[in-house]
């Protein structure tokens, strides 16, 4: 006999709103439950979190299923693995606006996005203090008439202490290899990256498309950008971007200076380090050769392989817009992430993502063991330029 609550009423209005959200991409699962099963939070958290059970309730349009929508991360390890081609993270976050539409959402979210409105930034801090982490440095402001690029901070680079240190790197090893560039100071605007993760797509979009004007208005044609996060965003989710402006990463454009000989690299004390694959710059768009290439032309350098790298690399556990929840000790993925450092005998942590410093260090710091710095590639880069 059937009990009362395990029956489930499916609502066609609510199917065919969740159908339309999601523009029927769940519909090619066939419940294999492989991205179930490679989720990262079967690692850390008893019973995982259900995947598979989400993209069915898309399928069938019933809401029940929807409220750990919150724990993704945005890994994109579902996707990678899922025979079907279905694109899972942008799926989720889609159904995440359901939540915000029923104001279901968690209580730390909407100050996140409240943020985005009236500071232009998710971080809670005030539009005027964009620029402070450059006031001591002679950075131009972007004329398409004299910079051939427009330098990309963003909005955790710019704000983030811990950040602002890859962005000072950044403008100097650009200006030592005399690439003309400009950066767009108090009128740059943040990409909405945050937003569109935590599900609100149609403030995303208005994002993007104030992003877009103030880009046409500045004639930009080429931009470095210095997060994944932005970079993925600007090249998948910013419709006609791509297609009138070059976007590349920082660990890409350095990659062409160090092969084409314009950044003059020294020897200092060899270093043994290991490199961490952030998810955007990976299974995101690709990208896993160019922070490799740079950290083995720097002289006295030695670069060991991680456990689960390249596509199989593990999330550090930031993205998805989790940077604004809380996760609790014990189910971190960096607590496992930094363990894999140290087991390959390294001395040092690097990666390529501001979100992933952040989290990384956080484990370092809690997680019972040596103590590992952790450094984004670009903060190597310069510490072994050569200073005039």
């Amino acid at each position: 006999m059937i009990e009362d609550s395990e029956i489930i009423l499916l609502d066609d209005v609510l199917w065919q709103e969740i159908h339309t959200l999601t523009n029927g991409a769940a519909a090619p699962c066939f419940q294999c439950g492989v991205c179930t099963a490679m989720c990262p939070w079967g690692e850390t958290r008893e019973g995982g979190f259900d995947v598979r059970g989400i993209l069915r309730a898309a399928q069938l349009g019933n809401m029940q299923e929807l409220d750990t929508l919150w724990l993704c991360s945005g890994c994109l390890q579902c996707e990678a693995s899922c025979p079907r081609g279905v694109p899972i993270s942008e799926v989720i976050s889609n159904l995440r606006y359901l939540l915000w539409k029923a104001r279901d959402q968690l209580h730390a979210l909407p100050s996140t996005l409240w943020s985005c409105y009236w500071n232009n930034n998710p971080l809670g801090q005030p539009p005027s203090a964009r620029l402070d982490w450059a006031v001591d440095l002679d950075i131009p402001a972007f004329d398409a008439a004299q910079h051939d690029w427009l330098l990309y901070i963003g909005c955790t680079a710019s704000y983030d202490r811990r950040a602002q240190a890859v962005a000072r790197a950044a403008v100097k090893i650009l200006g030592s290899a005399g690439i003309r560039f400009g950066i767009l100071g108090l009128d740059e605007p943040c990409c909405g990256e945050s937003v569109l993760r935590l599900g609100h797509r149609p403030f995303f979009e208005d994002m993007a498309n104030l992003a877009k004007t103030i880009f046409k208005q500045n004639r930009v044609q080429q931009m470095i950008v210095l997060s994944p996060h932005c970079f993925d965003v600007f090249r998948h989710q910013y419709d006609g971007l791509i297609d009138s402006i070059e976007v590349t990463h920082i660990t890409q454009f350095v990659a062409d200076l160090t092969d084409s000989g314009r950044l003059n690299l020294t020897a200092r004390d060899d270093l043994c380090l290991t490199y961490h694959d952030p998810c955007l710059l990976g299974r995101g768009s690709g990208e896993y050769d160019a922070p490799r290439k740079i950290l083995q032309a720097i002289p006295g350098v030695e670069l060991i392989p991680m456990e689960q790298e390249r596509d199989d690399a593990l999330c550090c556990g930031g993205g998805g817009g989790r940077m604004y929840l809380e996760t609790l000790p014990g189910e971190r993925f960096g607590d496992i992430r930094v363990e894999q450092a140290r087991r390959t005998g390294a001395s040092m942590l690097v990666t390529a993502c501001p979100l992933c410093i952040a989290c990384l260090e956080d484990s370092m710091k809690v997680v019972e063991g040596e103590s590992l710095p952790v450094l984004d590639v670009i903060e190597v880069v310069y510490a072994h330029l050569e200073h005039e």
